[in-house]
């Protein structure tokens, strides 16, 4: 795993494990780092069989993810998620079909994954856009990218012309 002093924790109701394995199958660059799991202690709180996977660590492109199976308490939403910058259209291709499949596409690049977890597709010349400071090419490429689900980079280029 990648040393870094923050880690996002990730709270699944029983699906850690299988979240990261299906990350794994997205993306290439992934790791899986420690597994824990329960014991007898703490099962008035956690409520889960002595044995079952409480954490898994893993890496996707060098970020650090705990994995939790916590229990049913809490649910993901839009006020979190996970940014992909992309550099080309078939790398938003890959990352749109995989991780809306079973999933739920969202306007301007956003999704969520078949575990309610939310992710923003960003092309990186979107990003490069917003930065450019024209004005004018900055409302156009803004207006096109707000009309799209899947973010289309020929598009926003076009757009931004």
């Amino acid at each position: 795993m990648v040393d870094q002093k923050m880690t996002i924790c990730l709270w699944f109701d029983d699906q850690a494990e299988e979240a990261a394995l299906y990350y794994k199958g997205i993306f290439d660059n992934f790791s899986i780092g420690r597994i824990s799991r329960y014991g007898k202690e703490g099962f008035e709180h956690h409520q889960k069989p002595e044995g079952t996977l409480m954490t898994i660590e893993f890496s996707i492109n060098e970020m650090n993810f705990l994995g939790l199976n916590g229990g049913n308490q809490f649910s993901f939403n839009e006020a979190t998620s996970i940014m992909v910058h992309c550099q080309t259209q078939d790398e938003i291709d890959h990352l749109w079909g995989k991780l809306t499949y079973e999933g739920q596409e969202g306007p301007c690049g956003w999704l969520k994954d078949r575990f309610g977890v939310s992710w923003q597709i960003v092309p990186n010349v979107f990003t490069e856009i917003l930065a450019c400071g024209n004005n004018e090419k900055i409302e156009r490429a803004t207006g096109a990218f707000l009309k799209m689900t899947k973010p289309v980079i020929e598009d926003i280029l076009q757009a931004g012309k």
